[in-house]
């Protein structure tokens, strides 16, 4: 019997000592501002409960990043210029100018106008990896921690670099590179039937829409190399030499997490190394706090609307929630509606303001009728994984692009800016995405192909970033395309050697047959 009881033991004690593929990984963050932190978070709540170590690198002043108990969190002492003043002002010149402008002024200056702007916000950042990189003591410490991989935000140019810099993998979470969509740097992209991001192109383009395709794609791949030539490229040369070219670097990630899935995203070609997890952050509606349960109850069978224009829209125009508010007070439903500012004065009984709310528990709650939205990525994808049709009322970035895909799988309607507060537009708007039961129907039917899937968006993100600290990255499923020169990527080479070629054989060709025919013509004169 005590022999038994030994082996148990032993046994026992063998399965707790030996390790398991699930052995805590140590995890280094390089997040970006806002809501994509956010997002970034959302990653990393359940990394660390599943037992990795997770250490994220923030400015002094951080206006998301808190120094959070739950993460070993570094504090570099570099000022950010990214708060939510300098966002407030950019959402309020953006609103100017989308109001004001006509639509090819509005156009150059949402794609041109911005660019010096955003060139200081990405110079802070490049500031930010300089002040690490120049911290002998802190890279002492980043080094000595033996990181497995470091997550990092591809919309600045800066993660790559300490991820080069300290040697580890990189795994990309979100979609765009600096200035521009991913897949563009990354994939085959042929601009005939992919829309660029800001155009407000569909895959159907006509020949005018094509043009505006390439326009926008020359200006925003003009915006990368310009971030790139006066920021990234130059401290680049300086902590690794002139030998390295920081495109290269940039686009060399091992896993890039895509937030969006073909479901939400027109199909387009794409590589092995790309994971789409549209709709990570989706997840069932828990229970309303009790005043939201008792306001939506008392809606009775007219249900109710909620609106929301992001974090970063706190205020529009008096005009424009004037309007907004009256159209609410017309309606037989409850509106809760997230607002910051001075209180409408058409502001209705059925309206309640409030500065937060849980957003996506309130989509999925019953009584849902309609989702008045910004189209952000979080607000649209949230709306599709609950089959909430939508009214959009995009500002700036890829919002109208966002709503226009809901749209053109009729889900709902778009509004712009410009226009929400003239002839009733915005009243008629909601009246008939709630009477046409064509809308639901569209976004319960994209909501089920939505949730129809083998892996959960979340899980699929998590398995890829273990496999990149199980295996020390994923070289095996790069392709050799970043490393190619862009005239070899292209054939350029190729079609001038065979073009060479073909001149050449056409040129002997032509001399061999002038030769012939001289030396004929010479034969038949002599004989004459």
């Amino acid at each position: 019997m005590y022999n038994k009881m030994f082996c148990c033991c032993t046994a026992f004690l063998l399965l707790i000592l030996i390790p398991t593929g699930c052995e805590g990984g140590n995890i280094l963050v390089f997040p970006s501002e806002g809501s994509h932190w956010v997002n970034m978070n959302i990653l990393l709540k359940p990394l660390h409960s599943r037992g990795h170590n997770i250490t994220v690198l923030r400015p002094i002043n951080s206006w998301y990043i808190k120094d959070d108990s739950s993460y070993n969190t570094i504090t570099v002492p570099v000022e950010n210029i990214l708060d939510q003043k300098l966002l407030t002002r950019l959402v309020s010149e953006a609103i100017q100018v989308e109001r004001g402008a006509l639509p090819l002024t509005s156009f150059l200056q949402k794609s041109v106008g911005m660019i010096s702007l955003f060139l200081d916000i990405h110079k802070a950042v490049a500031n930010f990896v300089s002040a690490i990189l120049d911290d002998s003591d802190l890279i002492r410490q980043l080094k000595d921690s033996k990181f497995d991989l470091l997550l990092a935000d591809p919309c600045s140019g800066s993660g790559v670099i300490l991820a080069k810099y300290l040697n580890l993998p990189l795994v990309y979470n979100v979609r765009w590179l600096i200035f521009a969509e991913a897949h563009f740097s990354i994939a085959p992209s042929p601009l005939s039937y992919i829309p660029v991001t800001g155009t407000g192109n569909t895959v159907e383009m006509t020949f005018f829409q094509r043009v505006k395709n390439i326009v926008l794609h020359i200006i925003t791949q003009t915006q990368n190399s310009l971030a790139v030539k006066l920021l990234y490229q130059k401290i680049t040369d300086k902590y690794f030499g002139p030998g390295y070219d920081f495109n290269e670097l940039m686009i060399n990630a091992d896993i890039w997490l895509m937030r969006v899935d073909f479901v939400f995203e027109y199909p387009r070609p794409t590589m092995p190394n790309v994971v789409y997890i549209g709709g990570f952050q989706c997840k069932p509606a828990k229970p309303l706090p009790q005043h939201l349960e008792d306001f939506v109850q008392s809606s009775g069978e007219h249900g109710f609307i909620l609106m929301s224009l992001g974090t970063f829209v706190t205020e529009l125009p008096a005009d424009i929630t004037n309007e907004i508010a009256a159209a609410f007070a017309k309606l037989p439903q409850k509106v809760i509606w997230k607002y910051k500012g001075s209180k409408p004065a058409t502001l209705g009984n059925n309206t309640l303001l409030v500065d937060w709310m849980p957003q996506n528990d309130l989509l999925g709650h019953p009584k849902i009728k309609l989702f008045v939205a910004h189209g952000g990525t979080n607000g649209v994808q949230e709306a599709l994984y609950h089959g909430v049709p939508v009214v959009g009322i995009p500002v700036f970035f890829d919002q109208h692009d966002n709503l226009l895909r809901l749209k053109e799988r009729g889900g709902g309607k778009i509004l712009s800016l410009a226009t929400v507060d003239k002839h009733n537009n915005f009243l008629k708007a909601i009246e008939e995405v709630l009477s046409d039961p064509s809308y639901r129907a569209n976004m319960q039917r994209l909501s089920r192909l939505h949730r129809d899937k083998p892996v959960m968006p979340l899980d699929n993100a998590l398995f890829w970033i273990e496999f990149v600290m199980r295996h020390k990255g994923a070289a095996h499923l790069k392709a050799e395309s970043y490393r190619m020169p862009w005239y070899s990527y292209h054939s350029v080479d190729v079609v001038l050697f065979l073009a060479g070629a073909m001149l050449l054989v056409l040129v002997t060709t032509f001399y061999l047959i002038r030769c012939i025919y001289t030396g004929m013509c010479k034969y038949k004169v002599k004989r004459e």
